[in-house]
This record gives structure tokens, sequence and C-alpha cells, in this order.
């Protein structure tokens, strides 16, 4: 039997170590835990949350420091704590369950388990008192550990249905490949979600769903509509003005909790971030907008200078995400007062205020969070709002900042790799591309395992957490992303590791893959295995993606019927399939990709403004390739043997296996791209 105390004190992640005093005798999740569960045979409380969560915080507060409750916590239960960013796979596992419980899913996410893993009940917060017809905590508490002492039929009832529900879930399927016409429902069907005033989807709370405005944006190319386009310009211009973003620091919040953008929930994620820095990127290559351009670079910015987590090396690649709280309050750290606008800027505060919405009553709660509510002035006029954030910045500076969870996480920082390869290219910062490169350097060198695998989460100098299949995928479309970036064969042969490592341990034998790996040894029920894309890619998505783009570099049929099993596994459920946008993308992406062939020296500048226009693109389903000689190319690609043209460098536009002819100047190549019709 484990010691009678609280264990989390030897872990290493951030969220974690937050509950690492708590009078609670919390364990780690891991067969240790299961096995103290099953010896005693008492059921499990399994708390699930994240470093950055503000309810979290206030469930510790209340519940978890409280000596009376951390009492019956022990007396009743083996409690286990899960990061759920360390351990996504555990995460999904019981929110599944919830949600099968017919209750809204959340953090912090409070499951009670039977011994051996399998859920019984659950919810998410629970305050300490009775209020909003919720029970109290500790009323919860009892209640549960009554229903398993006593075997209610109740809890026999919900771990069957619920096993069997998870195993469902977790079956292989394979069914026929997306076609245009599912492409076009789901567009339609989230065209009609649209907020065509405040932009992004509508309603409250509102999230930015990155990957569902990265398929409506690629689907426009498919059909020449440009309503997927409007609908992304409109939420960038209005994300990028209100409350959400930091218009101090770089960098936008998780999400806003009104319609309107205006009061976010302060926490900054690098996921976030990473998916709308590319976004940002497309943007600005269709329509260029200096607002876009002072976006990415401030996010750029708030990435290099407050996410670089620890260095080894030289190297060091992206922490996680950062609190909403600082001093135990949620957004102090960034909200203001009108009495401190005018002490700090003086003669210049009445613009500045104008600005930004900044009065005597505040915008939130009696304070004011800052947002742009007028539009761009004369260039001197912006230089002197540019000079009031830099000085109210510095003062921001002295405030006691939010936690950080510096923790490096593969998938998220693939995400950041190929958001920046992609920008680089885009906003013309080759810098970005030395971070992107720096970044993957370090998780192949700190991360990877012999076998070719990348392991999930890193800190203090140790990986923390298994690879699961999503850091195989964003890994391999980052190293892509660098490949087609710079040019570079290194990076193409680390895709293909990583994907081998992929079909390896995580297939499931009939063209999908699990969560898991086939070695994973602390998943109870079922491996998890789903698509469905949430505030961060899929996994399968994303594998789909990579094996199209493989296709399309080399020509390779093999990487055709890959990319198809990938998407007959998991675009089978028609009812399900609008929320798998990640492979509908891929689906697309393998269809009706454009590749360029950049033939000639790539030192040559008429090459390179070939490439930069190629690699500038506004269509995400466009490929890149450099090729030196007439013979560089993969026999199987469809520009085989094409070259130069009269030793001056050409491009080549090749769709559905069907090459143009050649092309040597760079605005003619950037117009043919700007469009597939």
């Amino acid at each position: 039997m484990a010691e009678p105390a609280n264990l989390l004190r030897h872990e290493t992640s951030p969220y974690l170590l937050q509950h690492a005093d708590n009078p609670v005798h919390w364990r780690a999740w891991g067969p240790a835990a299961l096995a103290e569960a099953a010896e005693a045979d008492r059921p499990i409380l399994l708390s699930i949350g994240y470093a950055a969560c503000h309810w979290c915080h206030v469930m510790a507060h209340e519940s978890f420091e409280d000596p009376d409750t951390a009492a019956l916590m022990n007396a009743l239960y083996v409690n286990i704590k899960v990061d759920r960013e360390e351990r996504p796979d555990i995460d999904h596992l019981y929110m599944s369950a919830l949600h099968a419980l017919g209750e809204q899913g959340g953090w912090p996410l409070t499951m009670f388990l039977a011994p051996d893993g399998s859920p019984f009940w659950g919810g998410t917060y629970f305050p300490p008192e009775p209020r909003w017809g919720r029970p109290s905590f500790r009323q919860v508490l009892q209640g549960a550990a009554a229903a398993y002492r006593e075997k209610d039929q109740l809890v026999t009832q919900n771990t069957g249905a619920l096993r069997r529900f998870l195993e469902r879930t977790a079956a292989p399927t394979s069914g026929d490949l997306p076609t245009p016409a599912h492409l076009d429902a789901v567009a339609q069907a989230y065209l009609r979600m649209n907020d065509p005033v405040h932009g992004g989807l509508q309603g409250a709370p509102k999230f930015p769903n990155p990957p569902i405005f990265r398929f409506l944006w690629q689907n426009a190319f498919r059909t020449g509509d440009p309503a997927g386009q409007d609908m992304l310009h409109l939420m960038l211009q209005r994300m990028s003005q209100g409350g959400i973003y930091d218009h101090l620091g770089g960098g936008y919040a998780r999400y806003s909790t009104d319609a309107i953008w205006l009061v976010p929930h302060f926490e900054k994620m690098l996921y976030d971030n990473a998916q709308l820095l590319e976004l940002l990127g497309f943007a600005h290559a269709h329509r260029p907008d200096p607002l876009y351009a002072q976006r990415a670079e401030e996010t750029v910015g708030w990435m290099v200078r407050s996410m670089t987590a620890e260095r080894i090396g030289g190297k060091s690649a992206f922490a996680a995400s950062e609190d909403a709280d600082s001093e135990g309050e949620e957004g102090k750290f960034y909200i203001w007062s009108e009495t401190e606008v005018d002490a700090l800027l003086g003669a210049d505060a009445t613009a500045f205020k104008r600005a930004y919405d900044v009065t005597s009553e505040g915008n939130w709660e009696g304070h004011t969070i800052l947002r742009r509510v007028t539009s761009p002035g004369s260039p001197d006029d912006e230089a002197a709002l540019a000079r009031a954030r830099d000085v109210l910045l510095r003062e921001r500076d002295k405030r006691i900042r939010p936690g950080r969870d510096d923790k490096v996480l593969a998938d998220w920082n693939g995400l950041a790799i190929s958001a920046l390869a992609r920008a680089a290219c885009i906003f013309r910062h080759p810098e970005w591309l030395t971070h992107a490169s720096a970044a993957f350097e370090f998780v192949a060198a700190h991360m990877n395992r012999p076998d070719g695998r990348a392991q999930h989460a890193f800190r203090l100098g140790r990986v923390t957490a298994p690879g699961l299949l999503d850091d195989q995928a964003a890994m391999a479309r980052a190293a892509l992303a660098l490949f087609e970036a710079s040019g570079a064969s290194g990076y193409l042969e680390q895709a293909l590791l990583l994907v081998r490592a992929a079909e390896t341990y995580f297939s499931d034998g009939v063209g999908g893959f699990y969560t898991t790996a086939s070695d994973a040894a602390d998943v109870p029920l079922a491996r998890p295995r789903t698509a469905a894309d949430n505030a961060t890619p899929a996994g399968p998505g994303i594998m789909a993606d990579v094996y199209a783009r493989l296709f399309h570099l080399t020509g390779d049929a093999a990487w055709r019927v890959r990319a198809e099993g990938t998407l007959r596994a998991f675009a089978a459920d028609a009812d399900r399939i609008a929320s798998v946008p990640g492979i509908l993308a891929a689906a697309d992406l393998l269809a009706e990709a454009t590749s360029v062939v950049v033939a000639g020296d790539p030192a040559d500048p008429r090459a390179q403004a070939l490439l930069d226009a190629a690699l500038s693109a506004p269509d995400p389903a466009v490929v890149v390739l450099r090729a030196t000689t007439a013979d560089a190319l993969p026999p199987g690609h469809p520009a085989f043997g094409k070259g130069p043209v009269c030793d001056a460098p050409a491009a080549y536009v090749c769709r559905r296996n069907v090459c143009g002819l050649p092309i040597a100047d760079a605005g003619a190549l950037s117009t043919q791209l700007a469009t597939r019709h």
C-alpha cells in the first residue's frame, strides 16, 4: 500500500505541482495508483485539469485545500490527479464517458471510477456548498462512495454500459471515401453558424475553432465560393481588435466568455496561437492587411519572448500555456483603470483611451480590458499609440505575472513549428524559420525514442509522458513544413521516421489509428480512437494530411493508398462527419492539391522569387518542391524530367497528375496559385 500522503511532490507537471501541498492524498495516474485502488477495493476519485484552468484553481481553493473535505476524500477514495495536457488520452477516455452520461464536459473533470478504472458517474466543477441547483462536493463524495460500497444497481449498470460504449467507440471501422458532396454539406452547415457581425460561430462563449476555419478556408478554394474566406477574414479582424487579443504583449487568449470577443478567459495556450498564426498567414497571403502582419509579428514576439521553454545545447522549444490568474484573481495582470492610464500616459492618454475603450466605468467589472475600437489613423497617430502601448507594457511587466506551464508538448510544438514555417515565408521573416527549426531540433534531440517515436511531454530535463498519435502526426507534418520551406532533405527523412513509428505503434490494422501506443501499460478499458477535432486538430486528420502531402511530394501511389485508408477509417459515420474537418481537408488535399516544382539553382534570385511566390500561396492545399536538375524529382512525380528553360529557373504547376507549361515570372505564378479555378 502506498504511503498515506500526497505523492504529487514527485511529479514535474506544473499542474500536478500546484496540488502537491493539498491535504488530499493525491496520486499521479499510473499502474501503481490503479493497483492501490484494486488492493483496497476503494473507488477512485479522478480529477483532471490543467495549469491555466481558472475553475480548476477555484475548486482547488474551495475543496482540495480544505482539511475537512480532504479528510473525507482520503477516507473514501484513492484520489488520482491528472494533467490533461500530459495525458490527453486519459482525459479523452473519461470525457467521452461523461458525455455518454448526458453531462456537459469541461474542466475540472471529476469522475468516479471502480478500482479497475471503469467509470460509473461524474461531473465537472462542484461547489463547496449546495448552489445553482448543484449538490456540494462533499455531498457528491459521500453519495458516490455509498453507491459503490452498497453495490448500487446504478453503479453496476453504468460501469457495464460505459465500458461497452467506450469499447464500441474504439472499434476499428471502414467506409467510403469522403466525397465533394460531404465537404459541401459540412461547409454549408458551418457557414450557417457564422456570426455575420462579430465573426466566429454564433453565441457565447466564443472560441476561435481553428480546425473548422482552416477547413472552411481551404474548401473555398475548392469550390470557388468566397463565403468561407470571408468568414475567416471577419473573425480574424474582430478577434484581432477585440479584448481576446493582448494588445500590449501579443497573443490571443483561449476564448471569449461573451459573443463579441471582449472578455477573454485570460489563459493563453500555445496551440491556439500556433493555429491562429497560420490562419493569419493564409489570410494575409489572400488579402494583404497591415493588421494581419502586425498581429502575426506581435504573436510570434510573445511566443519567443514569453513562451520559450528551457534551453539545452542552445536549442529550445515552446512552453504550453500562461495562466488566467495572478495573485488569485482572474485577469488581474491584464486589466486597467482610467486612473492608471491617465497617470502613465499624461497628455497622450486622451487619444489612447479613445482608441482602446478606456472609460471611468470600465468595460468589465469596473475595469478595462483593452480593445481597439477606432479605425487605423495616420502613421503619426499610430506611432503615438504604439509608444503608449510600450509605456503600459513596461508598467505591466512590473506586475506579478500569471503562472506559466513550461512543459514542452510535442504535438503543440508541432503545430507551432508548422505555423512558423508557413508564416516565415508569407510575412518575409526568415528568423521565424530559425525558431521553427530550433524547436524541431529540440524535440528530436530530447523527446524522441530510439524507435523513432516522439514522446509527448518534457520538463526539467526528462520526458514526463509517453508519446501519443498526435505527437507523431504533428511532428511529421512539422517536418514536412520545414522541408518545403527550407528544401533540407533531412526533414523529409525525419517525417518518414515519425510516420513509420505511427504505423508501427498506433495503427488499428484497417487504415485508422489509436490515440495510445500498442505498448501503453496504463490505459484501462479500451484504447481511445477518435478523429474528432476540438481546439486542436486530431491525430488521424493530421496523419491523413501527412500521407496526402507525401503522395504529392513523391508521386508514390503507396502514400495515396495509405491516405485513403485513413480517410475511410474515420469518415464512415455520416452523422458525425461534421466533427472531422481535418479529415475532410485532407481528403481535398489528396484529390485536389497543387504541386509546385521550382526547377533551377535555389541560389539564383529568380528561383528564389519563384519559391517565395509558391511558399506564400493562400491555399493550404499547395505543396512545394525544389528540383536543381531535371532528374532530381522522384520518378513517380508528374514533373519528373522537367527542368530549367534555357538555363533560366522555371516553376511547374501540377494538378491531378498533370503539369502545366513552365512559368518564369513570380508574379504570374502568384496569380495562378491564388485560385484553383
